[in-house]
């Protein structure tokens, strides 16, 4: 089994999240890399504290979702984020973090990786990751935990539990090696330096990205929020990363994350 190594993944990082980074904690098990970030921000931990855990007993996905993370068998990676900007000015960051993933895994060999919105890291239209950004502060002090988790090799039998399509690492990469540690520090580094980008020009800059790796944009998909559920053409997103939804009418809207949940029409 390949365990996280902290100094492996140190000396694999970029220079520019090398700077970035404040700290790195690996820990055997931990109930969720999410839940110990936001106590460690409430502690006033700086920003670039990076948290990854071999296996959450508590992991947690979107609308209070279970995250399955057996020991080894994934990865399960949160960051604290500090950020001296309003919060309405943080719209599209789970995007661009998305987009970050997305990258790691690109060019860490996974071919046609691509994201659903909000928050799904797709392959071939199954779930391969998910994001969960989680916040607290107040303005000019606002500070996210960004949780990412990734499926590399998940013992089959615990996996029957998971109630949607999925595929992991192994699968996709059949007979290749999958080195945990240098994926980890590609992730890392794309997650600090997303960040750092993303602090100076919000998710403008990445909306073209976001369109590379899209794939649901031109299909039929329905929006479930919480009192309502809208069908309609998804046309890609804005500026701000707000779904823009094309309903029968020909109206184009636009539907920011939060709680809602998006599914694609057969």
């Amino acid at each position: 089994m390949d365990l996280l190594d902290r100094d492996c993944i140190l000396a694999e990082l970029t220079e520019a999240a090398r700077a970035a980074l404040h700290r790195l904690e690996v820990h055997p098990i931990l109930d969720s890399t999410n839940r110990y970030l936001m106590a460690g921000a409430q502690a006033e931990w700086p920003s670039g504290v990076v948290c990854l855990a071999e296996q959450q007993t508590a992991g947690r996905g979107r609308q209070g979702r279970s995250w399955l993370t057996p020991f080894g068998a994934s990865l399960a990676c949160s960051l604290l984020w500090r950020f001296a900007l309003h919060p309405a000015a943080l719209s599209g960051l789970s995007l661009a973090t998305g987009i970050a993933v997305a990258r790691a895994l690109q060019n860490a060999g996974v071919a046609e990786v691509g994201l659903k919105w909000p928050n799904d890291v797709w392959w071939r239209e199954r779930k391969l990751g998910g994001i969960l950004l989680e916040s607290g502060g107040a303005s000019g002090d606002f500070y996210v935990v960004a949780g990412i988790g990734v499926n590399v090799s998940l013992p089959r039998q615990e996996a029957a539990i998971i109630d949607q399509p999925w595929v992991d690492l192994q699968e996709i990469l059949v007979g290749e090696s999958i080195a945990r540690n240098s994926l980890v520090a590609r992730l890392i580094s794309e997650l600090l330096e997303t960040f750092l980008h993303f602090a100076q020009g919000g998710f403008a800059d990445l909306a073209a990205e976001w369109a590379r790796f899209d794939q649901v944009k031109g299909r039929r998909v329905s929006l479930h929020l919480p009192n309502a559920t809208v069908v309609g053409i998804a046309r890609g997103v804005d500026a701000t990363g707000a779904l823009l939804l094309e309903t029968a009418d020909g109206e184009i809207k636009p539907y920011i994350g939060g709680e809602i949940s998006l599914r694609v029409e057969a």
